[in-house]
């Protein structure tokens, strides 16, 4: 096991911590108020300290990695409000994504970065380390597990994966959502990047994780963008794809669990004879001079060494 925590405020703290009691890999919640003003507070005070209604989780990384954490949050909140969610008004109510480490905050970064590339409004979720987080009084801990009535302004009654679907089909558009979520293939040739030869770094649409570098692009002629390899295998997996009489072995993207196309075994012999087959609709180009105000720089040497 490999435990890790992450501080979420996401409106009233009731609900956020019974959503992710439900998903897999969470090791345990507590409920608290983080961020404010001074290290000591309750509930009838947050409004005075600047504290946030906020959940501590704790998740096992072999079974739930921060990314996926952070896609779960974001299918709960309204991101581009600010101190309100649901009925809830305040600052007490206010989102934020509070971290332990600055690895934490390199991800987190780049995966708001990307969301912010599926709203027409300004992100307004804070990020910041935790701070002056103490702990909530006895009755507000497992608050919806004591009381099955008491308010809640999300649906706890749904599977967190089905929460996160459903945000989805919302944010990326019809293609987009067809080919992440729902394993379908773009049109070749009619795509965003087979045709693209722009310097830069390809990442996963939902999460910005780097998937493939411009430097690994080739014209396989196929119509869809075409890789002889990944920035990192760490970041994808490969399942055996048997339908329409086929064999062969589709890509996903870990930290989304999105499809992102195939791997084929007729790419150039003298790169390693791969061929990544990958949808455009999965992914988003960030050219080299963007890359590192995105939180790319540590990439940006995969393209200088050609």
């Amino acid at each position: 096991m490999k435990k890790r925590n992450i501080f979420l405020a996401g409106g009233c703290f009731w609900g956020v911590e019974a959503y992710f009691k439900k998903v897999k890999g969470v090791i345990d919640t507590s409920v608290g108020y983080a961020n404010g003003k001074t290290d000591q507070t309750n509930y009838n005070d947050i409004g005075m300290t600047g504290h946030s209604e906020t959940v501590k989780i704790s998740y096992d990384q072999e079974l739930v990695s921060l990314v996926q954490i952070l896609e779960y949050y974001f299918a709960i909140i309204d991101p581009t409000t600010q101190n309100r969610q649901g009925n809830d008004v305040g600052t007490q109510y206010r989102t934020g994504i509070y971290f332990v480490n600055e690895e934490d905050h390199i991800i987190i970064d780049r995966f708001v970065n990307s969301q912010q590339k599926l709203y027409k409004e300004k992100i307004r979720v804070e990020i910041l380390p935790v701070s002056n987080y103490v702990k909530a009084e006895d009755y507000h801990q497992n608050y919806l597990q004591k009381n099955p009535n008491g308010y809640c302004h999300i649906n706890i009654n749904k599977d967190p994966a089905e929460v996160v679907n459903e945000k989805r089909r919302k944010l990326l558009g019809n293609l987009n959502y067809q080919v992440t979520t729902l394993n379908a293939t773009e049109p070749s040739f009619d795509n965003e990047y087979s045709e693209k030869h722009e310097k830069g770094i390809y990442v996963d649409i939902i999460t910005g994780t780097p998937l493939f570098i411009s430097t690994d692009k080739f014209d396989s002629g196929s119509g869809w963008p075409s890789f002889t390899k990944p920035i990192s295998e760490n970041y994808l997996e490969g399942i055996e794809d048997k339908e329409y009489g086929m064999k062969r072995i589709e890509v996903r993207s870990k930290d989304s669990n999105t499809h992102l196309g195939h791997v084929f075994e007729d790419g150039p012999k003298d790169e390693g004879g791969l061929r990544y087959c990958i949808n455009s609709a999965s992914l988003r180009f960030i050219p080299e001079n963007k890359m590192s105000a995105e939180g790319y720089s540590n990439y940006l040497k995969l393209i200088k060494s050609i």
